[in-house]
């Protein structure tokens, strides 16, 4: 791959989800010679993601930059070293393992290519405004791809959807995101039970929950089973999109 050093480049966000992969095909099919792929590992994602991306860089035939933080491993080592989980103003984890990593990368002239599928064009509106220098790219929106239509192309290109797709999650997120509702809680409690067990020991740790009901703290060693339901809730989302949202909320206070 030659870059032509008087064009910028075109940075495709991989978060190790179907919506990011083939919005990064379509980029590479427009920009064959422009495109970079970064992926950000929080180090708390479900070891599968690794497998996904590695069939993943074969079908791009590309590699994928894999960024980290270079002060934390995992999204635990963060919660525990802030004593801090999340709040208003989101949560400490995005900012050490997904903030920092991003900034330490992009470049000011950077494409950046976002996942947004056909169904999310009002916020890749909002996006675009409240992010006025960032020069994006939605090649989902321009071709009209649903959240499915990317999930049928992922299995037609011969490469199995992560774990967490399979396991019913909506979003391929860090096992155990402190943004999630009761149901999604719930539903870690079934399929990651060391995972609840953990959240719920920092929790009284820390005297803080993750989540709330009527304004009223509720502790996971609390929560009731069959509470909530995860079907019905806002999928909590951490990408590199949500990242951008929270330092918008840090900025406005």
């Amino acid at each position: 791959m030659s870059n032509d050093s008087s064009e910028p480049r075109v940075l495709c966000w991989f978060s190790a989800g179907a919506a990011s992969a083939v919005a990064t095909k379509l980029a590479i099919a427009r920009w064959p010679d422009r495109v970079v792929v970064a992926s950000i590992d929080p180090g708390s994602e479900h070891p599968d993601n690794e497998r996904f991306r590695n069939e993943c860089e074969v079908w791009f035939e590309r590699p994928i930059t894999l960024l980290k933080s270079e002060k934390f491993t995992d999204t635990w080592e963060v919660w525990e070293k802030y004593r801090y989980i999340a709040g208003i103003a989101g949560a400490p984890c995005t900012g050490e393992l997904k903030k920092k990593p991003r900034f330490s990368f992009e470049l000011p002239d950077d494409v950046q290519v976002f996942g947004y599928t056909s169904e999310e064009t009002g916020r890749a509106t909002r996006f675009k405004d409240q992010n006025p220098g960032i020069n994006l790219s939605t090649p989902l929106i321009d071709a009209m791809l649903t959240k499915e239509d990317c999930l049928a192309i992922v299995a037609r290109a011969g490469i199995e959807l992560p774990t967490m797709y399979k396991l019913g999650y909506r979003n391929n997120n860090c096992i155990g995101c402190p943004k999630g509702g009761m149901g999604y809680w719930n539903k870690i409690r079934d399929d990651f039970p060391v995972v609840f067990k953990r959240m719920s020991d920092l929790e009284r740790e820390l005297n803080a929950s993750v989540l709330r009901s009527n304004g009223e703290s509720v502790f996971l060693d609390e929560l009731q089973i069959g509470r909530g339901d995860y079907p019905s809730e806002s999928a909590p989302e951490c990408g590199i999109m949500c990242a951008i949202a929270e330092l918008e909320i840090e900025v406005k206070e």
